[in-house]
């Protein structure tokens, strides 16, 4: 697409304000709220209608809005400020990253993942492991790593969720209109388009590539719905996570394979490939597969392939890492082992995993047998890990099995309230986000007085119960019904929040185990409590499903209408009021399936306690004053855990969270042990659990090492 096809598709942009499309196409303004109000104020209405996307927002904004805000003066003085603030960002050659680690400069590392949470207006995410990956781009970009990212665009996205009457899940796909989405066609140094070839099952399939911008790190997407695929290849990359078996498969060697000959095509030569999950580890097979077409023997190769490779793992369950059946690998690759100069037996060995219905070929065995460098996503899931897959390393202890914990962490200028930004630039000083892991300078969070930092967090529970009461006003609108309590919610009401993937193994309604004793604590009076959800459940995920379902019916149920509220289409703005707004936040994984979990760092980065079993993240933050665990006991029976979780969640909220939060108010009514506990959450969560600390841990601990060997190249 050239810069004469994007002017035939927006309204004439008056040339004083011309750039408000350069910068529609970088999402830098994702993380930065002054950016997108430069949209907003041209028309709230429309910026709201397109979901908070900006190339849309110019494609249908009214010539009269643009020309009225090209004229205003004061419009015209943050436009400057915000595009300054943008240019210097985008040229800066003296970044953290060449301060602090100047052995990276020079060097690629190539990130790999199924999916990226970046924003709400594109949905290529379904959870947290998209989340993660997204922010580790943004966080890449903030302190000049030199990192680039492969994926997938999804024309259909991840599913739009819609509850009907009765609160069962509907799944609804929208096409995405790449008109209105901010990528454009990558292209190879000569100018030209790139388009990649990949061999499916003896069929060729290509993938157009596009190239989105997040910040200074550029994100390269493949699309196989493109001429000359036939019908069935044109569809393979449509929907995330969708499809059968040999779908799956299909898109992961498009992911893996494809994304390797992308870069090649770009020019980029990485010193380093990561591999966020399984997903992307047929990239490891293409390297190999490089490597042994240059001359270099198998065993060099493979070598070579594991002194650059990286592989994160997020899945503690065992039947939830992708493993493909024999005969599926046989008729996706039988034309591919002889390139690597094996045979069958030698190249199914590579990934062999053994079931109990017989051998799969497995994505993290691959990816653990051709990686040095390899981490789970918090201390208690790399033991976990070590201990899934020890099986690899017959001769070590579970100790020393070579997977290390990274923990993961959030990127604090996407997540963080921007009421609490202004005051974190009042008392933690202006540039604080170029200290994020420093836990010092976040001690002097202590130094807010309780009273400003109780009113932000008042403002924020009423723009979130704002954001719920509208919500589900248009859900209620869509089904053309009135909902039998209005309003919902109450402002001053200790707001608890559930917002995740509704995975089984969460157990979203362990909460409901005791219907009449929940019944008397969301209805204390004069102490009244009250429990927003929201998630999503695999379209396939049949429990997940009536989780959902359960839930939306209790709260239609007299002792609970009013109190617990479901919100419809759980995704990242959804996410961003709820752990804004919420009081406290709440987690009932069933231990140790929580890999890490990161809802509950954003939370807590804003000032919201969690009360949590002491899975995944958990037990590296609680420290008794920042949070409540739970379930502390642990029972071989799941249903006996359950009745002692529940009972421990309920424990909690009567013996702590409420008369904490209610009572011993001082003279202006703020809660004075309610907010010290608040504080303590932000100073011992936000340095320690940011993408700042993480990607530090990952430079020390990988990349580095992974980029001083020479280059891996098609040469």
């Amino acid at each position: 697409m050239t810069q004469l096809d994007l002017e035939l598709f927006f309204t004439p942009i008056p040339k004083r304000i011309g750039r408000l499309r350069e910068l529609a196409y970088n999402l830098w303004w994702t993380w930065h709220p002054e950016a997108q109000d430069l949209y907003s104020q041209i028309d709230p209405d429309l910026w709201e209608l397109v979901y908070h996307n900006p190339v849309q927002f110019l494609r249908q904004v009214r010539q009269r809005r643009l020309d009225q805000a090209a004229g205003n003066p004061t419009y015209l003085r943050q436009f400057d400020s915000v595009l300054s603030d943008f240019d210097a960002y985008m040229d800066a050659t003296d970044t953290w990253c060449t301060r602090q680690y100047p052995l990276t400069q020079g060097k690629t590392i190539a990130y790999f993942s199924a999916e990226f949470g970046l924003h709400e207006s594109l949905p290529i995410y379904s959870g947290g492991l998209g989340i993660l990956a997204g922010d580790h781009l943004k966080e890449a970009s903030d302190i000049g790593l030199p990192l680039v990212a492969v994926g997938f665009i999804y024309p259909q996205g991840y599913f739009r969720q819609r509850l009907d009457r009765e609160g069962r899940q509907l799944a609804e796909y929208q096409k995405l209109t790449f008109v209105d989405v901010p990528a454009i066609p990558a292209r190879t140094p000569a100018g030209d388009e790139v388009v990649v070839e990949v061999e499916l099952a003896g069929r060729l399939t290509y993938a157009r590539v596009y190239r989105i911008q997040v910040g200074r790190t550029p994100l390269f997407v493949m699309d196989t719905d493109i001429h000359p695929n036939v019908e069935q290849n044109r569809e393979l990359a449509a929907r995330l996570y969708g499809g059968d078996h040999e779908i799956r498969l299909a898109q992961e060697v498009i992911l893996g394979i494809g994304g390797v000959r992308a870069l090649r095509q770009l020019g980029i030569n990485p010193t380093a490939w990561h591999l966020n999950e399984g997903h992307a580890a047929f990239l490891l097979l293409e390297l190999l597969r490089e490597l042994v077409s240059q001359g270099m023997p198998i065993e060099q190769a493979m070598q070579q392939v594991r002194t650059h490779t990286i592989f994160t793992t997020h899945t503690p369950a065992p039947s939830h890492n992708d493993a493909f059946p024999i005969n599926l690998i046989e008729k996706f690759f039988w034309r591919y082992w002889p390139q690597l100069g094996i045979g069958h037996e030698e190249f199914m060995n590579l990934a062999r995993q053994d079931q109990s219905w017989g051998p799969t070929f497995s994505m993290t065995t691959l990816a653990l047998n051709f990686t040095e460098r390899a981490n789970g996503v918090s201390k208690l899931h790399g033991h976990v890990a070590r201990g899934m897959w020890q099986w690899l390393y017959p001769e070590k202890s579970r100790d020393e099995v070579p997977i290390q914990a990274i923990s993961n962490g959030v990127h604090t200028s996407s997540w963080v309230a921007p009421e609490l930004a202004q005051i974190y630039d009042a008392y933690l000083g202006i540039g604080w986000q170029d200290r994020l892991d420093d836990a010092a300078l976040w001690e002097r969070i202590y130094d807010i007085p309780n009273d400003v930092l109780w009113s932000i967090r008042r403002r924020l529970k009423h723009n979130l119960v704002a954001f719920a009461r509208e919500r589900t006003r248009q859900r209620f609108h869509l089904l053309r019904e009135s909902p039998a309590i209005w309003p919902v919610l109450e402002e001053d009401a200790l707001t608890i929040g559930f917002a995740r993937r509704f995975a089984p193994y969460k157990r979203a309604t362990l909460i409901f185990n005791d219907l009449e004793r929940l019944k008397a604590i969301l209805n204390n009076p004069g102490h009244p409590v009250q429990i927003i959800f929201a998630g999503k459940a695999h379209p396939g995920d049949e429990e997940g499903k009536r989780f959902i379902h359960d839930i939306y019916q209790f709260s239609l149920q007299p002792g609970f209408a009013g109190r617990v509220l479901f919100l419809e289409e759980y995704d990242i703005a959804t996410a961003r009021e709820m752990v804004k707004g919420v009081d406290v936040w709440l987690n009932t994984p069933r231990r140790p399936h929580e890999a890490s979990g990161t809802s509950g760092q954003k939370a807590s980065l804003n000032g919201v306690p969690n009360i949590s079993v002491l899975d995944g993240w958990w037990p590296e933050a609680y420290n008794g004053n920042n949070g409540w665990a739970i379930g502390e006991e642990w029972y071989r029976e799941p249903e006996v855990q359950d009745r002692n979780d529940a009972r421990s969640i309920y424990q909690v909220l009567e013996d702590e969270v409420i008369p904490r939060f209610y009572d011993q108010r001082d003279a202006a009514g703020v809660p004075v042990q309610w907010i010290t506990m608040c504080k303590e959450a932000i100073v011992t969560v936000a340095p320690y659990f940011s993408t700042r600390r993480m990607l530090v841990d990952y430079i020390q601990q990988f990349y580095l090492s992974a980029t001083l060997p020479h280059t891996i190249t098609t040469e």
